[in-house]
C-alpha cells in the first residue's frame, strides 16, 4: 500500500484488489481496513494524522457496501474519476477557455447550463419553454 504523510493514498490499494475474484469484494474491504489500522498502530500516530486515518477507517467501515468493484469491473462499468474528468473538460474546458474568453461566475454558470442541455440533446425542448416562458413574462399569456 502507498502512503504519504497525510495518508492521501488510501484508496490505491482497493482499486489494486480487482483482480480478486468476482464476489470476493466480502474480504478486500475488511482486510483493507485492517491494513489501515495496522498503519495507524505501526506508526503511533498522534494528532491531525491520526484524526485523518480514523476517518478513513470510519468511512470504508460505513460504506463497504458500495465498494463492490470486482462486480462493477466485471459489468463493465468505468472505475475512478477519468470519465468524470473527461465529461468536465468535455462540458467545460472546451467551451469556457477559448482564446480571449473572459466570464463572471453567473455568466459562465449561465454558459455551463445551456452547454449541457446542448450536450444531452434538449436543445429544441429548450427553446421551446423559453419561448413560452418569456412570451408568459413579457405578455401575461403564451402566443398561440
Amino acid at each position: 500500500m502507498r502512503t504519504r504523510g497525510s495518508f492521501c493514498c488510501v484508496g490505491y490499494s482497493l482499486t489494486s484488489q480487482c483482480d480478486r475474484p468476482a464476489g470476493d469484494h466480502a474480504k478486500v474491504v475488511p482486510d483493507f481496513i485492517g491494513g489501515l489500522r495496522r498503519l495507524r498502530d505501526r506508526h503511533r500516530l498522534t494528532g491531525e494524522k491520526l484524526r485523518r486515518i480514523n476517518a478513513a477507517i470510519t468511512y470504508y467501515k460505513n460504506n463497504r457496501e458500495q465498494m463492490r468493484y470486482d462486480e462493477y469491473l466485471a459489468a463493465g462499468y468505468p472505475i475512478g474519476s477519468g470519465v468524470a474528468e473527461g465529461a468536465c473538460r468535455h462540458l467545460v474546458k472546451d467551451r469556457m477557455e477559448g482564446a480571449g474568453m473572459r466570464w463572471t461566475v453567473p455568466g459562465a454558470q449561465a454558459m455551463l447550463h445551456l452547454r449541457a442541455v446542448y450536450l444531452n440533446g434538449r436543445w429544441e425542448e429548450f427553446i421551446e419553454y423559453h419561448v413560452e416562458t418569456e412570451q408568459d413574462r413579457l405578455y401575461g399569456k403564451t402566443a398561440a
